[in-house]
């Protein structure tokens, strides 16, 4: 296994297709020309965060897979570039509606899509009313560059997601979010913690783990939210070896050693020590 180069990017979103992609468009190729393989982006970054409101008109943001527009430039990108894309985009498959990853591999081939399985509703965060929950479970995909395991936003603040990657073989673990201020208490900042349980989601399972996220103000009918960026990369440690600041439209790229890292995690010994006949609990509640 070889070193992995691995960037996050992070930005604003606004409410015009074109110009969203446009940016992601050009933090991706400074990225690829700084050396980066694999390149994650926030959370549908292809639109403003729309989960804010409850109403029919986003729906008309969704599309299948094999037809939506930004899956299909971001794959054309991928192919030109040759890095590897997890690209977060809003799924309509049939009559339900899904927030699906596509992971693109450099040759811009699609090798799968994961449906984020946990899906919030609080005030100002009402993905319940847009999404259903993924059907498809926890997959490692194996990238040109190395096994990597995605999963979305609110999916990182649940450390059996993070395990279940990490048995399945995940050499790093992304996550693409869209997180920010609370509408209900404005005085809660919550990025400490959204890093902290990141952090101990590597160390737990000796994996690095990477974020994105958006920045800048978004206004809903009813609410707003102020997206603190902080985009980063934790190693398989737990420790933050890249960030972004609360305002940085910007990627920062990190040079992983998969093998050095899988040889750790095996000496370690934390996957062998487990006793899962003791978990039943988990599944119960």
């Amino acid at each position: 296994m070889t070193t992995m180069f691995l960037a996050v990017a992070q930005m604003a979103c606004g409410s015009d297709r074109a110009d969203n992609l446009e940016r992601a468009e050009a933090l991706v190729r400074g990225a690829a020309a700084a050396g980066a393989q694999v390149v994650l982006l926030p959370e549908l970054f292809d639109s403003i965060y729309f989960c804010q409101n409850v109403g029919s008109e986003a729906f008309s943001l969704a599309a299948p897979a094999r037809s939506h527009p930004t899956l299909a430039r971001m794959s054309a990108l991928a192919s030109e570039l040759g890095v590897v894309l997890p690209v977060s985009f809003f799924e309509r498959a049939g009559d339900a509606y899904f927030n699906s990853i596509a992971v693109i591999d450099r040759d811009g081939g699609r090798l799968g899509i994961y449906r984020k399985s946990h899906i919030p509703h609080s005030p100002g965060y009402q993905e319940t009313h847009y999404f259903s929950p993924g059907d498809g479970g926890f997959k490692v995909w194996p990238t040109r560059f190395g096994p990597i395991g995605v999963a979305a936003c609110w999916d990182q603040w649940f450390p059996e997601a993070a395990r279940v990657l990490a048995l399945a073989g995940a050499g790093v673990l992304l996550y693409p979010s869209a997180i920010g201020s609370e509408p209900s208490d404005p005085a809660l900042d919550s990025k400490p913690a959204w890093q902290h349980v990141m952090q101990g989601h590597a160390a737990a399972n000796v994996v690095p783990v990477a974020a994105a996220n958006r920045i800048g103000v978004e206004a809903g009918r009813n609410s707003e939210i102020t997206f603190y960026g902080g985009s980063f990369v934790a190693d398989e440690a737990g420790t933050i070896v890249a960030e972004l600041g609360p305002r940085d439209e910007a990627f920062r790229v990190v040079a992983l050693d998969l093998g050095a890292i899988a040889e750790r995690r095996a000496k370690w010994g934390v996957f062998g020590d487990r006793r899962p006949d003791l978990y039943g609990a988990l599944a119960d509640g």
